[in-house]
């Protein structure tokens, strides 16, 4: 039975289960053999797809109808791999390697008089042009893992679909513009322990949504964040040639002392960004209290990444790690360290949706845990989710103390 985060690469490459196939591999380097973590895959023209784990592995459904298509697995830094997905059925493991581009290995060209600065303004002012400005529909998964004092206590997972308009800069950016449907909810044991209080007990798919620094235009105004911005050597993704810019900002506020780091990956062609990170560390920021303790702040990592599909830019993978410490509030003792671990993967896009997401069919803005739904295993089978790493074996040892997942799930 296929367990949650400890399915061992042992099985056959392909299945085929109500007019779907399960393509499984590997993507590693073509020289060192490392495995290539959350690397892009997908159909060729298709709107659909999924990524690896961080061990380079994925299972990939997909209709059987396109079995005579072309795969196309793309990586930052890295030549696509393409093949024909008919030229794979004989293999019975599949490594996929890909080979780095030459392009990072080339320095700015001193003709090239653009700054980092220069470079993000011009993306930000092409936002409209490179993301979709009509209404589009994607299918997803989401996600969501909790860690108190180095142990899991709970694990939610979710397929939804999402609904936007477009991609207009936003009158308001901490409100949500996408319309939200639950399809399917899965959950472990743990929310009746007592450290689940400890976590915000919002809607936590909605508040990573939120956290999409392109579509709600996070991004500092302030000439000296332009400044500040460097340009990094060039890299290469999904045959197109890619600025690399970054800033790494130490500073002071009210006595507390924060890091940023940033770095944006901007097509060379079209000043499209297709990939974002941020990092944010503070030293105990405050944030609030409760049961005579008091929560800080210690850090956030955040990567967003996004695919082309017909000319224009659609999310792709969101993923946010969130650490919060304990305190006591009298003695400022810490008493356990909390952590939140976000992923939302978008499968499939439709660009020109007949479908759309009704106020009263969109999800509750309460925490998915109270959004239940029957456990539908035949569902979840044949889902395009992120694979299972075997790394993540402690997850699942965590987890299954209180008795099988697939159990946890069905009776939760």
């Amino acid at each position: 039975m296929k367990k949650l985060f400890y399915l061992l690469f042992l099985l056959l490459p392909f299945s085929v289960w109500s007019q779907s196939i399960t393509l499984s591999a590997k993507v590693q380097d073509s020289e060192s053999n490392a495995p290539l973590a959350f690397a892009s895959v997908g159909i060729k023209g298709q709107p659909i797809g999924t990524i690896s784990n961080d061990q380079g592995e994925f299972d990939f459904h997909f209709p059987l109808d396109l079995r005579n298509d072309t795969l196309v697995i793309s990586m930052l830094g890295y030549k696509n791999f393409e093949a024909p997905v008919s030229t794979l059925l004989d293999k019975q493991k599949h490594v996929i390697l890909l080979e780095k581009s030459e392009i990072i290995l080339q320095e700015i060209v001193v003709a090239d008089t653009l700054t980092g600065g220069d470079i993000l303004r011009i993306a930000m002012a092409k936002i409209e042009d490179n993301y979709p400005m009509q209404p589009f529909l994607l299918e997803a998964f989401y996600r969501d893992v909790k860690k108190v004092g180095g142990t899991y206590i709970s694990l939610l997972e979710a397929a939804v679909k999402i609904f936007d308009e477009n991609y207009e800069e936003p009158r308001n950016q901490f409100k949500l513009r996408e319309r939200v449907r639950l399809m399917e909810v899965r959950k472990s044991y743990g929310y009746e322990s007592k450290f689940t209080t400890y976590f915000n007990q919002d809607n936590l798919l909605e508040d990573l949504l939120l956290n999409n620094n392109i579509r709600y235009r996070l991004i500092p105004e302030n000439d000296s964040f332009y400044q500040n911005m460097n340009r990094d050597k060039n890299s290469y993704y999904d045959g197109h040639e890619i600025y690399v810019i970054s800033q790494v900002e130490d500073y002071t506020i009210d006595n507390k002392t924060y890091s940023d780091r940033v770095k944006f990956y901007i097509d060379k062609e079209n000043f499209a960004i297709t990939h974002f990170e941020w990092e944010r560390k503070a030293d105990k920021d405050l944030l609030t209290k409760k049961k005579n303790m008091i929560s800080k702040f210690i850090s956030l990592n955040k990567t967003l990444d996004f695919r082309r599909y017909k000319g224009k830019m659609y999310p792709s993978f969101l993923t946010m790690t969130t650490k919060v410490n304990w305190y006591d509030v009298n003695t400022d003792q810490l008493k356990f360290e909390t952590e939140l671990f976000q992923q939302l993967l978008v499968n499939k896009v439709h660009d020109n949706p007949t479908e759309r997401i009704r106020s009263t069919e969109k999800m509750r803005n309460y925490g998915l845990q109270y959004q239940d739904q029957p456990y539908n295993k035949a569902f979840w089978d044949n889902y395009n989710v992120i694979k299972e790493s075997p790394l993540e074996k402690k997850v699942l040892s965590d987890l299954e103390k209180a008795g099988p997942l697939e159990k946890q799930f069905a009776e939760y």
